[in-house]
């Protein structure tokens, strides 16, 4: 039986390539594909076979388009005379530009089996929009078999799979004796990163921020959002309090990726705030996990910390996975004409504490 994780890794990158990828529960199956990469000639190939195929959403995203009100995780589309490419276009991605709406009449919405939800995992997990289409068509000798249970183990799997894989002493701007450290899955996925600023004493509670990577805040200086002001603000921190942890999580925009990020971008440009354009998108508020912020804290010998953070979820993960938060220090800065509404937002729906 091969390693779920890498079976997981293997039809993530099939799924990134356009290929079908074949989902396996006991005895029932479905190929599936990536909505947003579907071509019009797999589409034509797919409306020959017996069965139509289906639109699958998160119910997040079939709320926003107003075609299915009822709280569901996923939601499965059909029409009586099969889903063109316009339809799937309009209803997977928010930003597809139309000159004109296509006609949604005779849309029928079902409940979504666990076949179909966990391609919807699969597609997050791809960092593509959550949108899938599925069918029962006839799998081709190199269409690879993912099983469902190693779907929706993969983020904790992946996190207790962590290894340390090396460290090196690398000087920075403001401080000198200044670690970082690297931690990859044995299944060869994306590294998490920690700086390790100076010497940490684990018998006391450590200075620690749990930071998610940003492209644009943190390499190229988006005022968009506070992510720069905050990675370099916590190593200033952990200077002068003499020491601290920084971990550098592969979690781009909440979860969701670096393209999906840039589409929420565009979604806010268009009026919505930050968190709706998440919604718009099918996403969740905040896909985030922080168990494997935790897995590193005890690799690197560290059970109990002072949490810089303004995100009281923050406190309650590493507490859900065993490291103790013994205080959380605000750690919030001004806003510029840019983040202001963003800032506010992350206040009243995400519930972030800003104290200044």
């Amino acid at each position: 039986m091969p390693d779920p994780l890498i079976e997981v890794d293997r039809a993530i990158s099939d799924l990134r390539r356009g290929a079908l990828v074949k989902l396996v529960d006991g005895s029932n199956s479905i190929l599936m594909l990536a909505a947003e990469l579907l071509t019009a000639d797999q589409l034509e190939l797919l409306n020959r076979q017996t069965i139509a195929p289906q639109l699958v959403l998160t119910g997040t995203r079939a709320n926003a388009l107003g075609i299915d009100q009822t709280v569901r995780p996923a939601s499965m589309i059909s029409h009586p005379n099969s889903l063109s490419l316009e339809i799937i276009e309009f209803l997977s991605n928010p930003t597809t530009i139309l000159v004109h709406q296509p006609n949604l009449t005779g849309l029928v919405v079902h409940d979504a089996s666990r076949l179909a939800q966990a391609s919807i995992t699969l597609s997050k997990l791809a960092r593509l929009l959550p949108a899938t289409l599925i069918t029962q068509a006839e799998e081709t000798p190199d269409t690879l078999t993912v099983r469902v249970s190693s779907i929706e183990s993969y983020i904790p799997q992946t996190a207790y799979a962590l290894k340390l894989v090396s460290r090196a002493r690398v000087p920075l701007e403001n401080v000198e004796n200044a670690q970082v450290v690297a931690f990859r899955p044995n299944n060869g996925g994306t590294e998490h990163l920690a700086i390790v600023v100076a010497d940490i004493d684990p018998t006391k509670p450590v200075l620690v921020r749990l930071h998610s990577e940003c492209f644009t805040g943190d390499l190229i200086g988006s005022l968009r959002c506070d992510c720069g002001n905050q990675l370099r603000g916590a190593i200033d921190e952990m200077v002068r309090g003499g020491s601290g942890i920084l971990l550098y999580l592969a979690q781009e925009g909440r979860g969701i990726g670096l393209a999906n990020k840039l589409r929420a971008y565009q979604l806010q440009d268009a009026g919505l705030d930050t968190v709706d354009a998440n919604l718009q998108l099918g996403f969740d508020s905040d896909e985030r996990n922080y168990l494997p912020a935790a897995q590193m804290l005890k690799m690197l010998g560290v059970s109990r910390v002072r949490l810089m953070t303004n995100n009281p979820a923050k406190v309650a993960a590493l507490t859900k996975y065993g490291i103790e938060v013994v205080e959380r220090v605000p750690h919030a800065f001004p806003s510029n004409r840019h983040n202001d509404s963003y800032l506010r937002v992350k206040a009243s729906k995400s519930g972030h504490l800003f104290e200044f």
